[in-house]
């Protein structure tokens, strides 16, 4: 099933921070421009990280891949086509809040052709037959189409996302490749059981693909979360209706039709681009769907248990928010320690689920890592994610933008010590600040409250560790 191979991954690769740990594939020479070609492959991929976001010599030379557009319409059955009302939505640049192009707007009805398709495909097409050989070799021919087109993917994320082109293009689409590698090598690798029993009897545990299955991926990493959820789906046999966040429709469709190109058959991929309480709700309350994946926020995630439970009882695999510490103890190395607490909160414009937001600092070196703290982050590289050296680009889009504003001025209200930045940044686009609080309380809204932006929040301790725990989860539980 598919939520096996999801559960395996995740153990080999249980947060952000750990799959950095792996190292970079070697990139292909011929698929990339001599301007943009990568370092050394065989150099670990977070060591790089730390030394190309921990400088702020960021060089004035931009990068400007050229990249069209490609497909804005659903696909449904294997096509590019239009939503059933002609409807469609802006998807915007966050670097100016520009319009990058229209895209289909899917609802309910498109949602049901989506999952027709899919049945269809599931119960008479190949897929599910095929061998698992032959699902693998689509699988490893579609990771060789994401390294040959790595810079157009890169910066068509950019593009939608906001997200650094040298994340994007070094990190993100790389590791889509090596996680569809990964998937590819599953296929063969799912095992039944026979069980010993009393008497006459033959017991038999065998695993087979759940179905149809509805997935819904978040904007803040759209192409991983395409391959955390696709990847597993595939390998095992299931056919997909996938809902992309209407913030970032446009590498989820890109990339799919190089899946196609690699040979997936009609109907086993099916993609809306559309709203949550549309084309999302639809999904998740669909009669015909067997299982449900989504990642986002958590109150959402209640409302997909919710819709998931009232119709039949479909399976629901959830990924939702988070509030994480991280515990700096008084014998730690505090300069290591800051730039591990700055990239852990700050990466991704801190548009992470598994951000460090909560930094908890032992008395005794509170004031030096506040000190350390704030010079690293007044010397963040925040601008233009298409230039080189740039740690931070804009936030998603106006709500977003908005809303870490709001909780800025809440922290400034409620009495934390306004350590540095705090504001928007420039005249155009989504930019914010990298921000400080120093002096939080565990009551605060933003102590307790999942920022998902570029605000570090620094709490005092004198307790044990147990204690330090057990104020973590008096905070997680709002009290």
């Amino acid at each position: 099933m598919a939520a096996a191979a999801a559960g395996a991954t995740r153990r080999a690769a249980s947060s952000l921070a750990s799959r950095c740990l792996l190292s970079r594939p070697a990139a292909s020479p011929a698929a990339v421009p001599s301007a943009l070609r990568r370092a050394d492959g065989a150099r670990g991929l977070l060591p790089g990280l730390l030394q190309r976001f921990g400088t702020a010599a960021a060089a004035e030379e931009p990068i400007s891949p050229s990249v069209q557009v490609g497909e804005t319409q659903l696909l449904i059955n294997g096509k590019f086509v239009d939503a059933a009302s002609g409807k469609t939505f802006p998807t915007l640049d966050p670097r100016t809040g520009e319009v990058i192009a229209r895209v289909s707007e899917g609802d309910a009805e498109d949602v049901d052709r989506a999952v027709v398709a899919a049945r269809k495909a599931f119960d008479e097409g190949p897929w599910p037959k095929m061998t698992a050989y032959e699902r693998s070799r689509i699988l490893l021919r579609f990771a060789d189409l994401i390294e040959k087109h790595n810079d157009e993917i890169a910066a068509l994320e950019t593009w939608d996302n906001g997200k650094p082109y040298e994340q994007a293009a070094h990190i993100e689409v790389p590791m889509l490749a090596r996680l569809m590698r990964y998937y590819a090598g599953w296929t063969d690798k799912i095992h039944g059981l026979i069980v010993p029993a009393d008497g006459p009897h033959h017991v038999q545990v065998l695993h087979e693909p759940i179905g149809v299955v509805g997935q819904i991926i978040p904007w803040n990493f759209p192409l991983l979360m395409y391959g955390w959820k696709v990847g597993p789906a595939l390998a095992c046999g299931n056919t997909i209706v996938l809902k992309t966040a209407e913030q970032t429709p446009l590498s989820a469709l890109y990339v799919s039709k190089l899946l196609h190109e690699a040979g997936l058959p009609e109907g086993v991929l099916n993609i809306v681009s559309g709203f949550g309480p549309t084309a999302g709700a639809a999904l998740a309350s669909h009669m015909d769907v067997d299982k449900i994946a989504f990642t986002g926020s958590t109150d959402t995630g209640k409302v997909i248990l919710e819709l998931s439970a009232r119709s039949n009882l479909k399976p629901v695999t959830l990924e939702l928010g988070g509030k994480s510490p991280f515990i700096v103890m008084d014998d730690a190395d505090i300069d290591q320690a800051v730039e591990l607490a700055h990239f852990a909160l700050f990466f991704n414009q801190g548009q992470c689920c598994c951000a460090g937001s909560r930094t908890f600092v032992h008395e005794r070196v509170y004031d030096e890592f506040v000190e350390k703290s704030k010079a690293r982050a007044l010397k963040r590289v925040v601008g233009d994610p298409f230039r080189k050296g740039v740690e931070q680009g804009p936030q998603i889009d106006d709500e977003q933008f908005k809303k870490i504003l709001r909780y800025i001025k809440s922290g400034v209200d409620s009495g934390a010590t306004l350590v540095t930045g705090g504001d928007k940044l420039g005249d155009k686009g989504y930019y914010i600040q990298p921000t400080i609080f120093s002096d939080v309380q565990d009551g605060m809204k933003i102590a307790q409250e999942e920022i998902f932006g570029p605000v570090q929040s620094i709490f005092k301790f004198n307790e044990t560790l147990e204690n330090v725990k057990i104020r973590d989860n008096w905070m997680r539980r709002g009290r």
